[in-house]
């Protein structure tokens, strides 16, 4: 008997504000046939129409834990540590009675024991581009509630990525206390 495999991937390692969200899923069982599922892709290759369809398709039909680490956790400890520790709470509180094969997407286990690692697996593994999908939907979601109180930043637009708007709010308004101040921008901080 195979495996079933945990699926995790994360959304918001890159952006200047806003938190980190990582994601594991396990199917509660095979979706291959399931139409429902014909979408399912790395999460920047799907409209958000499409991944917030999704979103609650893959909730129903699977074990999942997500982790969300707020900028603070980022600047205090470091983007790498926070999404190890992220890994970490997942694999605790995913439910291991079958024995799982764990697996996230890109080119690091970060010395997790028994996690292993595959460079595209969001667009190759179903259960990582499932957690692909619950990542960025909930940071997504995330970013668009918090921005109501920061409306100067326009967060709903660019969801704290380092556009050329977010950028220029940052030079008008100065980082909030939703900005990663560690995340260092040129011609803004030295």
């Amino acid at each position: 008997m195979n495996k079933k495999i945990c699926g995790i991937d994360e959304a918001g390692r890159g952006p200047l504000a806003g938190p980190l969200c990582v994601a594991g899923v396990i199917f509660k069982k095979d979706i291959a046939n399931n139409k429902q599922f014909t979408f399912l892709n790395d999460s920047k290759k799907l409209t958000e129409k499409k991944r917030e369809l999704l979103f609650p398709l893959i909730k129903e039909n699977s074990h999942y834990h997500i982790v969300l680490k707020s900028n603070h956790e980022i600047d205090k400890f470091g983007i790498s540590y926070c999404l190890k520790t992220a890994i970490m709470e997942i694999m605790n509180n995913i439910p291991k009675d079958e024995g799982i094969n764990f697996l996230i997407d890109g080119n690091t286990s970060f010395g997790i024991e028994n996690l292993n690692h595959l460079i595209k697996a969001d667009t190759l593994i179903k259960e990582v581009s499932a957690a692909s999908i619950l990542a960025k939907v909930t940071r997504d979601r995330f970013m668009m509630e918090i921005s109501k109180d920061y409306p100067l930043y326009e967060f709903t637009k660019h969801k704290g990525y380092g556009t050329a708007l977010h950028v220029e709010k940052i030079k008008l308004f100065g980082k909030s206390n939703l900005h990663r101040l560690t995340f260092k921008l040129k011609g803004i901080d030295s």
